[in-house]
């Protein structure tokens, strides 16, 4: 490896051995600002959905508030890193955080997961026993099903379909962050960017997918969010995977231009290896969900 490629990795190295043991940050604002922005988003949310037609633009606001936070608050630790200020307990705390945050997102889908595993097994067999034919004499038990007292019928999207497609869409992206990785880690910045756009690339088009799916099952199949059981676990799963793949992405887009700028070295990169973890957890979600919700 040539000497100006290790040069910035030494420069660093050098740079956060003086860095003290541990970085205490000066005090921020920037907590007060997500404050105020979710209380303006929670609130403008409930009054949009009591017909309150002014709550959508708190709620905007509240999301514009929210965005100008996290730039600034990103910003300012972006700039600690870069600056050597974080010592190895910093990124090893760093570490430690992001874990249990991805933790909590698979706690987060667990409860969602284990609502329709307690449809699918116990509460809609539990309607057809005798003691409930009483109330629903013609409701019969299966699945996919709307519920009892709901006379509209629905069709399901076949797993060979468009969610085979965004299964191997995701798959894809990967494997080619994997290979950004592997690109940053050989100090390879052409090749880290190339399949950094690439993952953006497949994120965006599983997004597309998706709200074509949306439409799709929406207008033509009248899988709708309030066709019971189904419908509302088949929304709530999927639509929540949708919003954590568009922050995945939105997330990849920011360290691609950090990587552009010049930022990480093959022995200091966390703020890759996050986005990579998080991006892992969002595919192996989805492979979850194309077994539960779509094959099954």
């Amino acid at each position: 490896m040539s000497q100006s490629a290790t040069a910035p990795a030494t420069a660093h190295a050098s740079t956060s051995a003086s860095a003290p043991s541990y970085f205490i940050p000066q005090p921020s604002t920037w907590p007060i600002f997500g404050s105020f922005a979710l209380f303006f988003m929670a609130t403008g949310a409930a009054l949009w959905m009591n017909d309150e037609n002014w709550g959508k633009y708190l709620l905007i606001g509240g999301l514009c508030t929210l965005f100008y936070m996290l730039f600034g608050w990103f910003g300012v630790v972006i700039r600690e890193s870069e600056g050597g200020k974080y010592s190895e307990r910093v990124d090893a705390s760093f570490r430690w955080s992001m874990g249990w945050f991805i933790f909590s997102e698979v706690m987060f889908f667990a409860a969602f997961f284990g609502a329709l595993f307690y449809m699918r097994v116990i509460s809609v067999p539990g309607l057809s026993d005798l003691d409930n034919r009483l109330l629903w004499p013609e409701f019969t038990a299966g699945w996919p099903i709307a519920g009892p007292g709901i006379r509209e019928t629905f069709e399901t999207i076949p797993a060979l379909g468009l969610p085979a497609i965004n299964t191997l869409l995701l798959l894809t992206s990967g494997v080619t962050i994997t290979l950004a990785h592997w690109a940053l880690i050989a100090n390879n910045r052409p090749a880290l960017l190339r399949w950094m756009v690439a993952t953006i690339a497949l994120g965006s088009v599983f997004l597309f997918v998706q709200g074509f799916e949306y439409v799709h099952a929406w207008k033509d199949l009248n899988l709708q969010l309030d066709m019971g059981a189904y419908g509302a676990t088949f929304f709530m799963l999927t639509g929540f995977h949708g919003f954590h793949v568009t922050i995945g992405t939105i997330m990849l887009i920011v360290i691609t231009v950090r990587c552009a700028r010049g930022h990480f070295t093959p022995d200091h990169h966390f703020g890759f290896e996050g986005v990579a973890w998080y991006w892992h957890f969002v595919d192996v979600v989805w492979l979850l969900l194309f077994v539960v919700v779509y094959a099954l």
